[in-house]
């Protein structure tokens, strides 16, 4: 979810096909470096990996593939980097705790001839790393943003947002997608022109705690925080819906757990007819709303942005098949790979329900 690798600067050592020997049989010593493990997307995403390598022939089988979890703590990641090098693994993939923090343990690795794929969050300084590997917040933000406003048609978008974490630059790219899609669409500019707005408007909401734009009949009337979880963020939902209650037709948070929340304060307070739209993550509860097959009683949830393990997973291990198998240099990938970006309404659920966790 952070700033990504850089693909100049990172040495010519030659110890880094040192151990891509050919008594391996075609199999690697590949290992998963996870920062945690509470969560339903941290347990998909070391699941889909494993399964991934083992698809692809990387591994004979999926517990091939060693998780070592950090449980938050930047001192058991380092500690664990440093098992990956001991047993010189041929590859690691790395979810980290911090962005700084980890630039060590990957420099680390670098020098013992390890590529390192980032998965999920990534480094401030990435010269050690392959890649850096997840969804596109900025776009998937824009397009679900973009989707619903077409679909609210002359309506008016009277709305609070739900936010993960202050500074958080996934939250922000998300967020300010969301803004981005509904001024493009409702005001008829280029996307570049509402990005631009965008900024502005970001600006305004964090420091005033609103904004609203008259011409595209659109407003964020509060924001609140709640730490990307249900229940963090239950009560500024809570105050929020209290606030507005009596104009409120929409709520928009940067990921699905968020939007359950609001979606909760909302049926506390028995509101009917709310629009709910996350710029992510995709999880599986949400499709089941999108789809009808468990009930939105306050309303209806139109959208969510894809951000899936899977895909991710897909993604990098494809990545270390061509470094391992290929042959392929490790300093040729750009900083940041993404995925690509959906929005996933009732028209493409079903097609896009198995991606989802």
């Amino acid at each position: 979810m952070a700033v990504g690798c850089k693909g100049a600067d990172k040495g010519s050592d030659d110890s880094k096909d040192a151990k891509k020997s050919d008594d391996k049989g075609g199999k690697y010593k590949i290992g998963i470096a996870m920062k945690t493990q509470d969560g339903p997307y941290f347990v998909t995403l070391t699941k889909a990996v494993q399964e991934k390598c083992a698809e692809i022939g990387l591994v004979d089988k999926a517990s091939d593939v060693v998780v070592l979890n950090a449980d938050m703590d930047v001192a058991k990641q380092s500690e664990n980097f440093e098992t990956f090098i001991s047993q010189e693994y041929d590859m690691v993939f790395c979810d980290c705790i911090d962005p700084d923090n980890v630039i060590a343990d990957e420099q680390a690795a670098h020098d013992a001839g390890i590529p390192v794929i980032n998965i999920d969050s990534g480094v401030n300084d990435g010269s050690y790393c392959v890649t850096t590997v997840y969804s596109d917040n900025k776009q998937n933000g824009r397009l679900c943003g973009k989707s619903f406003a077409e679909s609210m048609g002359d309506e008016e978008i009277y709305s609070i947002m739900l936010s993960g974490e202050k500074g958080n630059v996934a939250g922000t790219e998300r967020r300010q997608g969301l803004i981005c899609g509904v001024l493009e669409q409702r005001l008829g500019i280029s996307e570049d022109e509402a990005w631009k707005l965008t900024k502005e408007a970001d600006d305004q909401l964090l420091n005033k705690g609103s904004y609203t734009n008259e011409e595209a009949k659109f407003a964020i009337a509060g924001q609140g925080w709640g730490n990307w979880t249900v229940n963090d963020i239950l009560n500024d939902a809570n105050d929020l819906v209290v606030k507005t209650k009596d104009k409120l037709n929409t709520m928009f948070a940067e990921n699905d757990q968020m939007l359950f929340g609001g979606m909760q304060a909302a049926d506390d307070a028995g509101l009917t007819g709310i629009h709910y739209v996350a710029a992510a993550d995709g999880a599986q509860e949400a499709y089941d709303y999108i789809n009808g097959t468990t009930e939105c009683k306050s309303g209806e949830y139109y959208c969510t942005g894809e951000n899936s393990p899977w895909q991710v997973a897909i993604t990098a291990t494809n990545i270390a098949k061509e470094i391992l198998v290929d042959g392929k240099d490790a300093d040729s990938y750009e900083e940041v790979t993404m995925t690509e970006a959906v929005c996933v309404t009732k028209d493409n659920v079903d097609e896009r329900y198995e991606y989802g966790f």
